[in-house]
């Protein structure tokens, strides 16, 4: 029987991939005590990096968006993989970190971010409201437009 969040998620239509092998000397997640960290993820869909560039250059807003969203989606693949495969041990969206790749005179990187805080909270309801950085920078892994991490209290 599937879980809530599993319910959720078949709602929004979204199929979780298997989690992402590290690209780097890494490990995709860390647990400690009730906290699970998730080491940045970028927006794979098919096991290859669906929107590369840089916001606000040669990335529109909305594909921006649409980046932060599928990398959150490889959050939460990475994150079923710490719980067991049991999303529903989820407490708590406690931070999201995002790293946006974009020229220096871009400052929408809040709007961008949002892709993936706003499938936080449609996923996990009032537990998916957390706290955020999102900052620009020069350039991702691979070419990627966006990077995301997460923190999460988990029972």
């Amino acid at each position: 029987m599937a879980g809530t969040i599993d319910a959720r998620l078949a709602e929004l239509g979204i199929t979780l991939p298997n989690p992402a092998p590290p690209m780097a000397n890494y490990i995709p997640y860390n647990t400690t005590g009730n906290l699970v960290v998730v080491s940045g993820q970028v927006p794979l869909d098919d096991g290859r990096i669906a929107i590369t560039g840089k916001v606000g250059a040669t990335v529109s807003v909305d594909e921006g968006r649409r980046a932060a969203r599928l990398c959150f989606i490889n959050v939460v693949a990475q994150l079923r993989a710490a719980c067991g495969g049991d999303l529903d041990r989820v407490v708590k969206v406690v931070r999201l970190g995002g790293f946006i790749a974009s020229p220096a005179e871009f400052t929408q990187h809040a709007a961008v971010m949002n892709g993936a805080s706003d499938l936080a909270v449609e996923i996990f309801g009032e537990a998916g409201r957390h706290a955020r950085t999102t900052i620009g920078v020069p350039a991702l892994p691979g070419d990627a437009a966006a990077e995301v991490e997460g923190m999460f209290e988990i029972a």
